[in-house]
């Protein structure tokens, strides 16, 4: 696989109004982010019931203050920058909500009041790992999409309706009798195409993970990692 232009680099050049192949990198990251962003936030007690309007600000945030340039020495480590800076964020609100109830109205608070943001933050490890696992899980989701659109474009979604429950995260993987018998292949053609499913859901993952690494040897060292949350999730 070719290493990606869009690779995670771009995003601190992306603004609002930048240019195309920076905003592509922009929203490619939202895409891939939003729903562990949510789901972290969700986890909040005080903060339940505004896990989607607090993470559409966290993002904004991240955009207007260009607080993804601060990542330039974080390479490699994307999640935990992300995350180090996510927590500061929910921290301002927090006080900032404090502020309101005691009726001292909204003063401004700079994420800069709460230390290091150069990814550097410690992030206790079940923290890390529960974003790490909505972070896992929402590529697989993610890029089981992207494959069966590919799948349904060529008029082939029935076919792929029954090979996707061969692809990680489907649970229990069927047997291939049955799944040759039901779709009238031979044995042999099944698990041909079984094998080139599974070829393109591992390149659309790659194509993934590299969004958020500035080398072609990390991509290897993120896919590692995804292997090793998503084994740790199954256990």
């Amino acid at each position: 696989m070719a290493f990606p232009t869009t690779r995670w680099s771009l995003l601190a050049q992306a603004t609002l109004h930048g240019d195309s192949q920076a905003g592509a990198a922009l929203g490619e990251f939202y895409r891939r982010y939003r729903e562990p962003v949510v789901a972290f936030i969700a986890r909040q007690p005080a903060l339940q019931g505004r896990a989607e309007d607090l993470a559409q600000e966290f993002f904004i945030f991240l955009i207007e203050n260009s607080t993804l340039r601060r990542a330039d020495q974080a390479r490699g480590r994307f999640r935990s920058f992300l995350l180090a800076t996510l927590m500061r964020f929910l921290s301002r609100e927090r006080i900032k909500n404090a502020a309101e109830k005691r009726g001292a109205g909204q003063s401004p608070v700079s994420l800069d009041d709460f230390g290091d943001s150069s990814g550097e933050l410690a992030v206790p490890p079940a923290v890390a790992r529960a974003f790490d696992r909505a972070w896992a899980q929402e590529l697989l989701v993610s890029a089981r999409s992207e494959v069966e659109a590919a799948w349904v474009a060529r008029g082939l979604a029935a076919e792929f309706a029954t090979l996707q429950n061969y692809l990680p995260g489907a649970g229990e993987t069927p047997v291939y009798e049955a799944a040759a018998e039901r779709l009238g292949w031979p044995l042999a053609r099944l698990k041909t195409e079984v094998f080139r499913l599974r070829a393109q859901f591992r390149e659309v993952l790659r194509a993934a993970v590299a969004l958020t690494v500035d080398a072609p040897h990390e991509v290897a060292e993120e896919m590692a990692h995804l292997r090793a949350v998503l084994a740790d999730a199954s256990a």
